[in-house]
């Protein structure tokens, strides 16, 4: 029995190695999924989803894009003030809701290397431009780590890279980043 589960094991492993994916919330992110439909599957990502369907975002985020989504957990949004999650998704707020999932959201798709990249090129400062309309400032967190500022101040760090998606990437936020 346990030489059986091992070598179950060890073909998940490689196979998810070969497929390029990674796990999110207990699940496999499969690159030649979109951004909805890989996120539907992430335990970790639930009232994110919530959030998306809400807000009426769902067609966007399956379209071509590219985008890249800087992606708040679950314990992200727990950790707003309290009643702030139930309040947004209420059909009134949907405009803010928009507002707040779309700062979320840059148009093309920038990975670690690419973040990075900009990074360096702006002296240790990246603007990125949201499709909300604001701007996101990504910065080194130690030697290796990104993290981002929002307009408000707030940090949010990056905790998981590179989430390839069919129209994107994913990368996951320990944080809500708000808009001013």
């Amino acid at each position: 029995m346990l030489l059986t589960t091992l070598f179950t094991q060890a073909i998940f492993a490689q196979d998810m190695a070969m497929n390029n994916t990674v796990m999110v919330g207990g699940e496999a992110m499969y690159p030649q999924k979109n951004i909805v439909e890989n996120a539907v599957n992430s335990k970790d990502h639930t009232t994110l989803v919530a959030a998306v369907k809400a807000a009426g975002l769902v067609e966007t985020l399956q379209s071509k894009g590219p985008f890249t989504v800087f992606a708040p957990t679950n314990d992200a949004f727990e950790n707003l003030p309290d009643g702030t999650v139930e309040t947004l998704l209420k059909p009134e707020n949907k405009e803010t809701l928009t507002k707040i999932l779309t700062y979320h959201v840059v148009s093309g798709k920038y990975d670690y290397e690419a973040i990075l990249k900009a990074i360096k090129a702006g002296k240790g400062k990246a603007a990125l431009k949201t499709v909300s309309g604001g701007t996101l400032t990504a910065m080194m967190n130690g030697s290796k780590n990104i993290s981002l500022k929002d307009e408000k101040g707030n940090i949010a760090n990056i905790t998981t890279y590179d989430v390839n998606q069919s129209n994107g990437v994913i990368h996951v936020l320990d944080k809500v980043v708000m808009p001013n």
